[in-house]
């Protein structure tokens, strides 16, 4: 446990620090492409990796080029992004969860771990209503929802709570999204949007610590 954990009501993140964990989230990304495609492969349209690849090179791009000057401002470029540049389902998940947190948290200029899990908490409910899923549906929620929630405890609790979150969609039959189709062939397979979603809250631990 680090400092960030233990007395977070000191501590304040900039937007130099939401750049670089979606920074490193990008790099997470591209190393585990592959691997996300081929979950995609077994239960959706095997493009997970490469989309989600393409999208946050893009937003690196852009927060490089464009800088802004809040964390709010930070999420909502790079979810305005995500939307822009990725196709299927993921863009539009995945920036309205960016773009719905960082339009919560305003226009602070330094955000506390708190007001980062209550922001994540209203992203991640903008995703269910826009998706129409909830946890048990094996969907990102299954990683998301329980991350948002541990994330009033400590980042390193988030980034657990969203690895276990993924792990437990194996067993689940999928009830939203492509995977949907398939039935009962959907069990056994691990949900490739929840395993991104890991990797996006696992990044954010990374750079916390």
């Amino acid at each position: 446990m680090n400092n960030h954990d233990t007395n977070d009501t000191n501590d304040a993140y900039d937007a130099t620090f939401f750049r670089a964990w979606l920074g490193r989230a990008a790099e997470a990304v591209d190393r585990e492409a592959d691997r996300l495609t081929e979950l995609d492969s077994a239960i959706g349209d095997a493009d997970h990796g490469s989309n989600l690849k393409r999208g946050f090179a893009a937003v690196t791009a852009t927060l490089d080029k464009e800088a802004p000057a809040t964390p709010g401002a930070v999420l909502v470029a790079a979810g305005r992004q995500l939307i822009s540049t990725v196709g299927g389902a993921s863009g539009p998940l995945y920036g309205t969860l960016l773009r719905r947190t960082g339009k919560a948290l305003g226009d602070e200029e330094r955000v506390s771990r708190a007001a980062l899990a209550e922001a994540l908490r209203t992203g991640v409910a903008a995703v269910s209503q826009l998706g129409g899923a909830q946890v048990g549906d094996k969907t990102m929620l299954d990683a998301l929802v329980p991350a948002a929630e541990a994330l009033g405890t400590s980042f390193e609790a988030a980034r657990e709570a969203a690895e276990a979150g993924a792990l437990a969609t194996v067993p689940l039959r999928a009830r939203k999204g492509r995977a949907s189709y398939l039935g009962e062939r959907s069990v056994g397979h691990q949900d490739p949007g929840a395993t991104s979603s890991a990797l996006l809250v696992g990044a954010l631990a990374e750079v916390a610590a």
